[in-house]
C-alpha cells in the first residue's frame, strides 16, 4: 500500500509539473501571438500607406502623359524657370513674398 501511495504521489507531482509547464508554454506563446498580431497590424497600414502612394503616382504619371500627349505641354527649360515664395493672406489670396533666384 505504501508503494502505491508513494507512485500516486509521483504521478501527481508529474501532472503537476506538467501543468505548470503548458501553462508556462502557453502564455509565452500568447505573448508571442500579441506581438505578431501588432506586427501584422502596423504591415497592413504601411501596406494601404503604399497602395495610396502607387496610386497617387500612378495619377501623376497619367496627368504628366496627357499634358504631353493632348496638349502638347512640354517641361521648360531650366533658364525659363522660376521659382517664387509666396505667403497665404486667407482662403483665397496669397502674397508674393520675393523672387527666390534673386533676378
Amino acid at each position: 500500500m505504501f508503494k502505491l501511495n508513494l507512485l500516486l504521489i509521483v504521478v501527481l507531482v508529474a501532472c503537476a509539473l506538467g501543468v505548470v509547464t503548458l501553462q508556462h508554454q502557453t502564455r509565452v506563446l500568447n505573448m508571442a501571438l500579441e506581438n505578431e498580431s501588432g506586427i501584422s497590424r502596423e504591415l497592413q497600414i504601411e501596406w494601404g500607406k503604399l497602395q495610396l502612394e502607387q496610386s497617387t503616382l500612378i495619377a501623376r504619371r497619367q496627368i504628366e502623359n496627357a499634358a504631353r500627349t493632348q496638349l502638347n505641354m512640354v517641361v521648360p527649360a531650366a533658364d525659363r524657370i522660376q521659382i517664387i515664395s509666396a505667403k497665404k493672406l486667407n482662403e483665397s489670396r496669397w502674397m508674393v513674398i520675393e523672387d527666390a533666384r534673386g533676378d
